[in-house]
């Protein structure tokens, strides 16, 4: 057995204790090319030495001489991110892709060049690496968020782009202190905290993700590091007799028991500590696990036969037992944690593992490369059988990038599945759900199936029916219930909390929003096909649509029903030169504020003054107006009825009498604005536009308001002559079936 005692140098998956590294240091000495092979060789006798030689040699010949902030030849660089490739026993291939990672980004050597020279293998690897060499926080966020999609497509194809890019990361926050400006260092460290370090520890990465996020916390917050050290050295000696005594009879009861094992002390690291103090808000000694022993055996069974001994010594602390073998985390991770009051009342974590756990545990899918079938890489079989499949622990970044959505989107969905912890729960036919803690059902619907998830209109936790908002439990056996088709449930943001969900739920909206957007424009276009005298079925509307600018009939609808193009735009692609019968009157004026001084008089109107159309109530001839002068902008036109009027109520200085000129009677087109409520149905937009269409109104706007799963609330804004034609169209707008209510808007904004 191991009888290290426990101290700063002890460390474990994911709790490396990090050390003060003064500014002055020097980076180690540069792995020469031999040694570099030597290192390789040690673990793949059969490594080909000539091409890992060859990829040495170019990455100094081409980097040149570059300088590294520190003052070392740059090319130290990528040695030391394929010796650390080489720490944890990768294939030549990546070794050869760690080497040659900056020479695309930093030289003049393209991706088509690595190609030729190394094979396509590497020249995909160092491609997928360079896709995120550029992913810094900065003004640009959608191009890091556009960069991170491509960075996650390469990994999801190949995991050797991330764990390559996890080695060039950890170097560069070994050596971030050399840079001058404190600006780039935060910059780095804060990217390395919110992207790196989760996707290491997706991946089982425990080791480097703790080393990277010690460094982090090291530049983003070095005083609370520092007491953190301070008060870990504390208690140690504080607490050193204890710790000894503990470790004594542990061996003892192990000796005793005949269980071969080694144990080893593990310090938590400071970053580790520093966000569960915060997280839980409880004082440095009401961590649980702030002492901790980690007991390695040769078997499973012993790893049981353990805990049955260390139980029947100590008493456990109940809630403070996790069984990860029988339920590995997502990433692979597998151990028993316990916690106990041993010796002295002395409150210590206990994790008992095996020899393989343990190597999981601190390289996660790093530590299944090997050889089979007489060949030395990725041993998938063996990952799966710890637990681990790298294609399934990033299967739901890919379906984020299936579902679409704008890259910033993307990015918020990725975080929220990179940072949470984790809740077990089952389906009815006992399959294990993995999700992160604080998880509901609309959360364990996608994570089975995106299917599922689109058609889940209720859920069954433990056999009875349970909202869906409530909050999945360790152990919760989820059942859901589901409908005919797909539909995105009202209050859905409420009701789950992971990316793989809410992209799923918005790509749902936007299917749904699409799918009525394109019937609307395909209404309107045959609307405006019959106007003219053409029989939209003489018409031939993919042909069109390419003469348009579109892809197909579809993207046609969509935009004329987004409003994006106008009717006349597709009949205009279909027969060039051709001039509809209703054209708008030449000799109608627009009625706006450039035009308000011939549509409007009074006797009170000074020459030369400024009028505007007061946008709160939208002004129509055939209204009763009023006048209110405010300073600094003129006078404002309302219709006599608008309830901005009632803030002047106590102000009749202000107030000036109007009228409409004869031009805005007979020779003027104006802006009315309509609130529609109606029901939340297939079809009711083009119901909608239809009906005004019918009544001779033109839309020039439309905004829905509010939708719900029952109604819908829509804002229209229609070109009319005057209020008699925006009275027709709300008379024919309420003989419609599916609308509740047509009124007059009068709820807008004024213009500032």
């Amino acid at each position: 057995m191991d009888g290290s005692t426990l101290s700063a140098k002890d460390e474990g998956a994911g709790d490396m204790a990090g050390t003060e590294r003064p500014a002055a240091e020097k980076p180690k000495d540069v792995l020469t090319r031999q040694q570099l092979v030597d290192k390789v060789r040690a673990y793949h006798p059969r490594v080909k030495s000539e091409l890992l030689g060859a990829a040495y040699d170019f990455a100094k010949t081409h980097h040149g001489e570059q300088m590294r902030d520190s003052g070392d030849a740059y090319y130290s660089h990528p040695v030391e991110v394929a010796s650390l490739l080489a720490d944890v026993k990768l294939d030549e291939i990546t070794i050869v892709a760690g080497l040659l990672h900056d020479v695309v980004e930093d030289t003049e050597i393209d991706i088509g060049d690595v190609e030729v020279r190394f094979g396509a293998d590497v020249a995909e690897l160092v491609d997928g690496v360079t896709k995120l060499d550029k992913l810094e926080y900065s003004s640009k966020e959608l191009a890091q968020a556009e960069n991170f999609q491509k960075f996650i497509l390469a990994t999801t194809s190949d995991i050797r782009v991330l764990l390559v890019k996890l080695a060039d990361r950890l170097h560069n926050m070994r050596t971030l202190h050399f840079r001058k400006k404190a600006s780039s260092r935060e910059r780095t460290a804060r990217e390395t905290m919110d992207i790196y370090g989760p996707l290491a520890r997706r991946v089982g990465l425990y080791q480097i993700a703790a080393e990277m996020e010690d460094l982090a916390f090291q530049e983003l917050n070095p005083e609370a590091r520092r007491a953190i050290l301070y008060r870990q050295d504390e208690l140690a000696l504080e607490n050193a007799d204890d710790l000894e005594r503990i470790r004594g009879d542990l061996e003892q009861l192990m000796e005793v028991s005949g269980i071969p094992c080694r144990i080893k002390g593990r310090r938590k690291q400071p970053y580790s500590l520093w966000r569960k103090l915060e997280k839980k808000s409880i004082s440095f000694r009401d961590v649980a696990d702030l002492f901790a022993f980690r007991v390695i055996v040769e078997s499973v069974e012993d790893c049981y036969r353990v805990l049955g001994e260390i139980h029947r010594l100590w008493a456990c602390i109940p809630d403070r037992f996790r069984d990860y073998i029988s339920v590995p985390k997502p990433n692979g991770y597998a151990s028993l944690h316990t916690t106990v009051r041993a010796s002295g009342n002395r409150r210590v974590e206990l994790q008992i593992r095996t020899e393989e756990m343990d190597r999981t545990a601190e390289f996660g899918v790093a530590a299944h490369w090997g050889y089979k079938n007489r060949a030395y890489g990725f041993d998938i079989d063996s990952a799966r059988a710890a637990g681990l499949d790298p294609a399934a622990n990033l299967e739901a970044f890919a379906e984020l990038l299936q579902d679409g959505g704008d890259p910033s989107e993307f990015m918020e969905h990725a975080k929220l599945e990179m940072y949470r912890e984790h809740v077990f729960a089952f389906s009815p036919k006992g399959k294990l759900i993995i999700l992160p803690a604080g998880a509901m059902p609309l959360d364990f619907a996608y994570a089975v199936h995106s299917a599922v998830g689109d058609t889940c209109v209720g859920a069954k936790i433990n056999g009875e029916v349970k909202p869906l908002r409530r909050p999945l439990k360790n152990g919760d056996v989820v059942e859901i219930i589901r409908g005919k088709a797909p539909h995105a449930i009202h209050g859905w943001e409420a009701l789950a909390i992971t990316g793989r969900a809410r992209s799923a739920m918005r790509k749902l909206v936007r299917d749904k929003e699409t799918t009525e957007f394109r019937r609307l424009g395909q209404g309107l276009i045959n609307m405006a096909l019959r106007r003219a005298g053409i029989d939209p079925v003489d018409v031939k509307m993919n042909h069109t649509a390419r003469l348009a600018g579109f892809e197909d009939m579809e993207d046609m609808s969509e935009a004329l029903g987004r409003g994006r193009i106008s009717s006349n735009d597709v009949i205009q692609a279909a027969f060039p030169g051709y001039r509809p019968e209703r054209e708008d009157d030449p000799t109608k004026v627009r009625m706006d504020s450039e035009h308000t001084p011939l549509m409007v008089s009074g006797t009170e109107l000074s020459p030369g003054v400024t009028l505007h159309l007061g946008n709160c109530c939208c002004p129509l001839p055939g209204d009763r107006i009023m006048g209110v002068h405010e300073p600094g902008k003129g006078i404002v036109v309302h219709v006599a009825s608008c309830p901005k009027l009632a803030e002047y109520d106590d102000k009749p200085e202000l107030w000036v009498d109007l009228r409409w000129t004869e031009l805005a009677r007979t020779g003027a087109v104006a802006i009315g604005r309509i609130r529609i409520n109606a029901s939340n149905e297939r079809g009711v937009l083009a119901k909608l536009c239809a009906a005004v269409a019918q009544a001779s109104g033109n839309i020039t706007a439309i905004h829905t308001v509010d939708r719900h799963e029952d109604f819908t609330e829509i804002l229209m804004e229609i070109e009319v002559e005057d209020l008699k034609r925006l009275t027709q169209i709300l008379a024919a707008l309420r003989s419609i079936a599916v609308v509740d209510r047509a009124v007059r808007d009068q709820e807008g904004e004024d213009d500032e």
